[in-house]
């Protein structure tokens, strides 16, 4: 059984300074770190909130992502793929189910079509020119509609690889609009022949 939110807490607190700031983090000291450790410090760590602050979308009346059900580069009648604009990497597309649906009441087989498409992403975003890993990311903090996020690392950035990409790409200055829309077109035609589905909501069957 995990620790209690308070338990979890004082474990944490144990090993932090006065003002509660923990020892800075094993992956600051790694050379693919975007940061030196000379003058970085942890914040200090804050007492448990309890209870959690409601993630937006928790009712699905006021689900943002929901009323956008017909915004994308890719659709069948239960997801949607579209491009995430203003990044630094050179594409993040973002795959969502077209119904109000999380990660833990996903239905059967749209948990079955999520990995299927995933993987098909993946390939397809690994296959585009200067790409050299597609990156898979399922948070699920801020929005109670599932989300789940493709990053393009570009090739022979070394500094770019694992885990702190998206710390990179909040870094770096804005990529091309128009390299990554047409990059991303090319990702969601090669999406309709290996997976089906439609460029446009128009030609989707309704759902």
């Amino acid at each position: 059984m995990a620790l209690p939110p308070d338990q979890f807490y004082d474990h944490a607190v144990s090993v932090a300074d006065a003002e509660r700031r923990l020892p800075l983090a094993r992956m600051t000291g790694w050379d693919i770190s975007p940061f030196e450790q000379d003058g970085l410090r942890v914040a200090p760590l804050r007492p448990p909130v309890l209870p959690e602050p409601a993630r937006h979308g928790e009712d699905p009346a006021q689900c943002r992502v929901c009323q956008e059900r017909d915004e994308g580069i890719w659709f069948n009648d239960r997801w949607r793929l579209a491009r995430v604009g203003g990044v630094g990497v050179p594409l993040v597309l973002m795959l969502y189910p077209r119904d109000h649906y999380d990660m833990a009441n996903l239905p059967d087989d749209l948990a079955a079509e999520l990995g299927l498409l995933t993987t098909r992403i993946v390939r397809h975003v690994q296959a585009l020119p200067h790409i050299a890993r597609a990156h898979v990311y399922r948070l699920g903090d801020g929005a109670a509609h599932l989300h789940v996020w493709f990053f393009a690392r570009p090739q022979g950035q070394a500094q770019l690889l694992g885990s702190w990409l998206v710390v990179w790409d909040d870094l770096l200055p804005e990529y091309p609009a128009d390299v990554a829309e047409a990059d991303a077109a090319t990702v969601a035609d090669a999406l309709v022949a290996s997976h089906g589905g439609h460029r446009s909501v128009a030609t989707a069957p309704p759902a």
